[in-house]
């Protein structure tokens, strides 16, 4: 697409500098990714601001800068170097608005779903993809674990990519012949318009809990920032939410699309009961339009039971037969990390994601649930570092409190003194059944060769994650291989 065409995409405060009738051969938000006319997007980020690096996209070959920051680059540089400089109010509403023309609206041409909330992304995105290929439909994912396009895999970075990463793989999806995409939509990527401008044919809320605080400072701000996925669908779209969360009325308050409604609640339109669960799976009754469906699936925990009705709402609002939904439920294989049962003997270790307190507290309840109050259940985890620190004392008194035995340890600890976060676990904690064991490899160690015959572990805090970030550096870590080290 030449430039002149592209610049149309954006609204535009004022071009100086040359606007050359070339083709555009890349959008790039990184400098160093800046190659031979490309248009290089200043971005303001919260580490650097990418108005510091025009000079090296020009040097690079950049066909054009788009900058919202008028005054640190004179006009006579770009006219010098014979390129465009484009001003904007919004670089990144502008990468947004490029990026959809340069890969020609690929989210007009595909259904896309959108999902959000606290928890439960993952595992509805895993669950709707696997139904709609169940009934023949290629799907693409994009989300925290992997995106996919089709069966292809392709390490994910972040769980909402930026607008012209989302945009391209998009593209890419349509080339392959994927007809639908199930994207987990982060409350970052509202709020820094990543997803501005695409077109959801769908979107699900699941629930809403107090995270990200270190970043939206209020819960407020956090649940405003959920709610611009609704405020954006369309008439022709639809809404499908969680009638069991107090907040969904107020996250579709403004949004124009058709809502339907999931939950224990009997006014809602798809109701969950006779829940029920073992370290085989989940199996619960979902009652729609005066029938009801038995379902199962080989993922545990009644919060497992409301993913799987969001997926089956929402694959039955885009018509896919119940029979093939169903089937797409039962099918659907353990999520990494995810509640993820590890061990073949009586004592068992689970590996899950919970990284809040509301998921620490379902987690273990639904363990407990499970084992009953005879065996004992051991928990095993830490909080990330550079993030909310708010939720941190409250995990330890959830962990602690519901736990026969909790060992805290380090998550990724970032750049954060892993100590100095293991110190704000203690401050929630009341009771003293617990122990300290920084090195997260020894910690499992110790819960696993320590705990009864019988015992459960839960393991939580990094899922499916490989790795663990210490002072900016990732080193190789697995809770699933660390745990089946020391069960074998």
């Amino acid at each position: 697409m030449e430039l002149t065409e592209l610049i149309n995409h954006v609204k535009v405060i004022q071009v100086a500098g040359n606007v050359q009738r070339k083709d555009v051969s890349s959008i790039e938000y990184d400098s160093r990714k800046v190659k031979k006319n490309s248009v290089f997007v200043a971005i303001k980020g919260y580490k650097t601001d990418g108005h510091l690096f025009v000079m090296d996209a020009i040097n690079k070959g950049a066909v054009a800068v788009v900058v919202e920051e008028d005054s640190n680059i004179p006009d006579e540089i770009f006219i010098h170097a014979d390129i465009a400089k484009v001003v904007v109010h919004n670089s990144r509403i502008a990468l947004a608005e490029l990026s959809k023309g340069f890969y020609k609206d690929p989210t007009s041409k595909l259904k896309l779903i959108g999902i959000t909330g606290t928890n439960g992304k993952t595992t509805t995105a895993f669950i709707i993809k696997n139904i709609f290929e169940t009934a023949g439909i290629k799907t693409g994912l994009i989300g925290t674990i992997a995106n996919y396009i089709g069966a292809e895999k392709i390490d994910s970075k972040l769980t909402t990519p930026e607008s012209n990463d989302l945009n391209n793989f998009f593209l890419q999806m349509i080339n392959s012949g994927c007809k639908n995409a199930v994207m987990e939509v982060s409350s970052h990527s509202l709020v820094l318009n990543r997803v501005y401008g695409l077109n959801f044919a769908g979107s699900v809320f699941t629930n809403i809990t107090s995270d990200h605080l270190d970043f939206h400072q209020t819960f407020e701000n956090y649940l405003q920032a959920k709610k611009i996925l609704f405020d954006i669908l369309s008439s022709e779209s639809v809404a499908i939410i969680n009638s069991d969360d107090k907040a969904s009325m107020r996250i579709v308050s403004d949004s124009k699309a058709k809502k339907i409604t999931y939950g224990k609640s009997e006014n809602s339109d798809y109701v969950i009961s006779s829940v029920k669960y073992d370290l085989n799976g989940t199996r619960f009754i979902l009652t729609t339009g005066g029938k009801s469906y038995n379902l199962s699936t080989r993922l545990i925990g009644e919060f497992n039971a409301y993913n799987s009705a969001a997926a089956f709402a929402l694959a039955d609002q885009f018509g896919i037969p119940k029979e093939k939904i169903i089937e797409g439920i039962e099918s659907t294989p353990f999520v990494p990390g995810r509640f993820e049962v590890i061990g073949s003997g009586r004592k068992k270790a689970i590996v899950d994601y919970s990284h809040t307190a509301d998921s620490l507290e379902k987690a273990i309840l639904a363990l407990r649930d499970i084992i009953g109050n005879e065996r004992q259940l051991v928990t095993v985890f830490g909080c990330g570092g550079d993030r909310d620190k708010t939720k941190r004392p409250v995990m330890g008194k959830v962990a602690t409190e519901l736990s026969d035995l909790v060992i805290i340890t380090s998550d990724n600890p970032r750049t954060e003194n892993p100590m100095q976060i293991i110190n704000d676990i203690k401050q929630g904690v009341a009771k003293n059944n617990f122990i300290v064991i920084e090195n997260r490899y020894e910690a499992i160690k110790y819960a696993i060769e320590k705990s009864k015959d019988d015992a459960a572990i839960l393991i939580a805090g990094k899922g499916h994650e490989t790795y663990q970030e210490i002072n900016g550096i990732r080193n190789h870590f697995s809770d699933q291989e660390t745990a089946k080290e020391f069960l074998n």
